[in-house]
């Protein structure tokens, strides 16, 4: 049996937390959209059920592959219906604001949430974005770190005035200001160890995936985390969470079928990372990889319960805060439902974890 722990060596690290992802993966736009975000919310309640520690929604425009172009409003109607679970965005895209606005509508959210909010930024990741959002890729790194900063000031402070090649106001006080004090946890995202390296040791929590890279590519980012972690002044540590796609599998028919389903969704991310996405009516074209099934079976956390149970086990003893399970790839929503469903009842028992409440009736 599996146990999640963090590495005896790693002082102050917790035990490791299951988070949920709320993406919205649609690669059929004839389905209803609507009906596809009430499936959401419908399993956000569920995985609150079992007792997973968070919801995480993501930022994307124009495209099919993760429909949320305003993850804050998501967060919000998802809040509506659940009582106690947090709600992070993961995350939002810094470079496509304006902070005097974000700022504002970062505040209200956590007003409206009850203080559940977490707030994961990062600068983005595909150039057809930042195209038409009219953002010059070698400037989102400049870009970023200005928002940065003058977004954690005008969460935390009154009178702000700001003084920057970008931004000249003030001084100006968000109203209302955040539920909690003196802001909602912020969350860097990085993915190069490098990057999360650096974020951990300035004290930054640190949001990364591995996407479809195997095992190792997860520890260099745990292990680089750690560094900046030893290296950083005293304080409190930071977190790190990590995002995987995984499914709780009924047996190895149903691992081939959802398999096959992560590899045309990896086409697609495949297609938006390539240069010259090509995109018709908001639907992104696939493009190959170059990956095989069983490279994609054995990266993700794709599986039966014993597998599952064994691979959720080595992410733990990495000393990962939270990992955060992403099922949107392509699955039907009652698949969905009956894998959060296993996942309670199969998988987090042995991994010395319990619901807070008992499951739907799902069969399994």
């Amino acid at each position: 049996m599996a146990t999640i722990g963090a590495p005896d060596s790693i002082a102050g690290a917790a035990p490791m937390k299951l988070a949920f992802y709320l993406p919205c993966y649609w690669p059929d736009t004839s389905y209803p959209v609507h009906r596809m975000y009430d499936e959401m919310v419908e399993q956000a309640v569920l995985a609150e059920d079992i007792g997973m520690s968070s919801l995480w929604i993501p930022e994307h425009h124009f495209v099919n592959l993760l429909v949320h172009p305003s993850p804050l409003l998501t967060a919000v109607h998802v809040a509506a219906a659940t009582r106690r679970i947090r709600i992070g965005t993961a995350v939002l895209v810094l470079p496509f604001y304006d902070m005097r606005r974000l700022a504002g509508e970062i505040a209200q959210a956590d007003q409206l949430t009850k203080g559940r909010l977490d707030i994961g930024v990062g600068r983005g990741a595909f150039a057809y974005e930042f195209g038409h959002f009219g953002v010059p890729t070698e400037e989102t790194r400049d870009r970023f770190d200005e928002a940065l900063e003058i977004l954690e000031k005008l969460l935390s402070n009154r009178d702000v005035r700001v003084d920057t090649p970008r931004y000249k106001f003030g001084p100006i006080t968000v109203t209302p200001g955040p539920y909690q004090k003196p802001m909602p946890p912020i969350w860097m995202a990085a993915v190069q160890p490098d990057s999360i390296y650096h974020s951990a040791r300035k004290g930054y929590n640190v949001t990364t995936t591995a996407l479809r890279s195997p095992f190792q590519e997860a520890q260099q980012q745990a292990a680089a985390f750690w560094r900046g972690c030893e290296e950083r002044a005293l304080g409190v540590r930071p977190k790190i969470s990590m995002l995987r796609m995984g499914f709780v599998c009924r047996d190895r028919a149903e691992v081939a079928e959802k398999v096959a389903l992560a590899a045309g969704n990896d086409r697609r991310h495949h297609a938006m990372r390539s240069p010259n996405t090509e995109v018709v009516h908001g639907a992104i074209q696939p493009r190959e990889s170059g990956r095989t099934s069983q490279e994609i079976e054995n990266a993700l956390l794709i599986g039966t319960v014993d597998a599952l149970v064994e691979k959720l086990g080595r992410y733990a003893e990495l000393g990962i805060d939270e990992l955060i399970l992403n099922m949107s790839f392509g699955a039907s929503h009652g698949d969905t439902m009956a894998s959060l469903e296993r996942l309670a009842t199969k998988v987090m028992p042995q991994l010395g974890q319990t619901a807070h409440e008992k499951p739907h009736a799902v069969a399994v």
